[in-house]
């Protein structure tokens, strides 16, 4: 299967697809598709990268992706148990060739507009999670009803913001597999040192076009992408119950200067790593 595009298996005449993604790990190859992703996370954490930016999700998360834009939900490995998600994919074009005229849809306008760079609901209420498990189980007259009823809920909510990347960037397929191929191998490997000209020869490229070519697509240089990532995973092991020193995690997680790691830390996420641990 191509990395990118990902095409959505779609029912002939179906207007949405209901999804339900059950097993260990959740598909784990950045891909992209045409469709709008409205996703509840029922069970399961991991990285969620969404265009050029490095997240976190977490059970009970609700997040929604906008049309092409490239992402991969890597799952936590070991896993404790299962990841289970539920997810309503539909296309924007057709919604707004089909519904644009009516008053009240117009309202939408924005809720689109938000989800080109993505989003994750701030603290999705249980109606709102209930509601991606009744659409799973009804009839199709029924969820057309809930699909509406999800929209208003979503565009309602208190929301975050995912990503910077820019609807005009979308990869070309040859574009996608190499980010894929880039992505995967820093994914796997952030824990130790990742030197330019490894990820450089991992995407068949010199240094130079390497970061170029990463950099006009992400808007960041490929140590900034690192470094995120990286932390993303120090925050991980922090928010557990571990009294593990704070300088050992940050040699896990690939970080080979105590000051140089601070420095960091703090930049990104505005406080101290021990503030951080008190916190969560």
């Amino acid at each position: 299967m191509k990395v990118l595009p990902f095409k959505i298996p779609k029912p002939k005449n179906d207007f949405l697809i209901i999804q339900e993604d059950k097993q260990w790990v959740f598909y784990d190859k950045l891909h992209q598709h045409q469709e709008v992703q409205l996703s509840y996370i029922v069970s399961g954490t991991g990285t969620l990268i969404v265009g050029d930016t490095v997240n976190r999700f977490t059970e009970g998360d609700v997040i929604v992706l906008g049309t092409n834009l490239p992402h991969v939900f890597q799952s936590d490995s070991p896993a404790t148990k299962s990841s289970y998600m539920l997810s309503v994919f539909f296309n924007e074009t057709l919604f707004w060739e089909k519904f644009f005229e009516i008053e009240e849809i117009k309202n939408l306008r924005s809720f689109f507009n938000r989800s080109n760079s993505g989003f994750k609901v701030l603290h999705p209420t249980r109606a709102l999670r209930e509601t991606f498990t009744k659409i799973l189980n009804t009839s199709k007259l029924e969820r057309f009803a809930l699909f509406f009823e999800l929209l208003q809920k979503l565009h309602s909510s208190r929301k975050e913001e995912l990503s910077t990347f820019q609807i005009n960037k979308r990869f070309s397929d040859v574009e996608g597999k190499r980010m894929g191929v880039i992505f995967d191998y820093i994914i796997q490997n952030f824990q130790q040192e990742i030197t330019l000209e490894q990820i450089a020869k991992e995407a068949s490229l010199t240094k130079t076009a390497f970061c170029r070519f990463f950099k006009t697509r992400t808007n960041k240089t490929f140590y900034q992408f690192l470094i995120e990532l990286r932390l993303e995973h120090v925050c991980r092991l922090l928010r557990q119950e571990s009294k593990e020193l704070i300088t050992d995690i940050a040699f896990q997680s690939g970080f080979n200067s105590v000051s140089n790691f601070n420095r960091y830390f703090k930049k990104v996420k505005g406080m101290s790593p021990l503030e951080y641990r008190k916190l969560n």
